[in-house]
């Protein structure tokens, strides 16, 4: 045999057991989301009046404090991807930086939710709302660092010196012509930071805890999806099971849209690009 067909043999061989590989992680992928589909479209109606009740206190609970941790996280984690990359990019701080922020990336969140229960919840004395939403900032912080970061890196640094060339400061050139040309990737990288803490479940058991009730208090305890999945689907109730199905299909399809989202604005509007 020639070393040309022994060549096309191994590549045919690569390719099939990738497709073979490919397969099975699309096979298991289908089988999750069509069990989700079929368990949980059947307790998306509406509960009848004098019935147990629904999901919307804890859909409530998780959209606050998601909107809450994205508010703290955010700001936080874009302007310190801003300085890695505009303002400290050979310092040896941010190599220091770099690194942490790296360790927080990878790091269980349930250590997150103990560092906050010790930091907030002891002091208040309660588990909170407000407590949650600091938790879910925390790990929001590392992934929007990472992604502005590198979007800020992409922008063709002709566009940075011609702005310089121009008289303008740093800080004019970042905030009119660096932002504007990364504004896609770095919208991408909230959206992806929403997915990651959306469904986050194990740093709420130590902040926000659950609430049977409904409560708009954020200092006190609240409700939300991804404990009430937990509690309701360990629980021996057919129609609380039902729900922990229905909360789970919700959460799934929130976090796929808002995937699909940001998959589309990294390949429709890239730096300096248009749709």
């Amino acid at each position: 045999m020639s070393r040309r067909a022994i060549r096309k043999f191994i590549n045919a061989v690569a390719l099939g057991l990738s497709g073979i590989a490919t397969a099975i992680g699309l096979f298991f992928l289908g089988a999750i989301l069509w069990t989700l589909i079929r368990s949980g479209l059947a307790g998306m109606s509406t509960p009848p009046p004098g019935s147990s009740g629904g999901l919307l206190n804890a859909i409530y609970g998780s959209v606050v404090m998601t909107v809450i941790g994205i508010v703290i996280g955010g700001p936080i984690g874009v302007l310190a991807g801003t300085y890695l990359a505009e303002y400290g990019r050979t310092a040896r701080i941010s190599t220091v930086i770099r690194f942490v922020n790296d360790v927080l990336l990878s790091a269980p969140s349930i250590i997150v939710g103990l560092f906050v229960y010790e930091l907030l919840v002891v002091r208040m004395g309660h588990f909170s709302a407000i407590a949650g939403a600091v938790a879910l900032a925390i790990i929001a912080i590392p992934v929007t660092v990472r992604t502005t970061e590198d979007m800020l890196n992409l922008v063709p640094q002709g566009m940075k010196d011609a702005s310089t060339a121009m008289g303008a400061y740093d800080w004019r050139t970042i905030t009119s012509v660096i932002y504007p040309a990364a504004g896609s990737g770095i919208v991408t990288g909230l959206l992806l930071a929403i997915a990651r803490i959306s469904g986050e479940t194990a740093p709420l058991l130590f902040t926000a805890l659950n609430n049977q009730f409904w409560s708009s208090n954020l200092f006190a305890p609240i409700a939300n999806l991804p404990v009430v999945i937990f509690q309701f689907a360990l629980s021996p109730y057919p129609n609380w099971q039902q729900l922990a199905w229905s909360g789970a299909l919700l959460i799934t399809v929130s976090i796929l849209i808002l995937s699909i989202v940001a998959r589309f604005l990294v390949s429709s509007l890239g730096p300096g690009g248009r749709a």
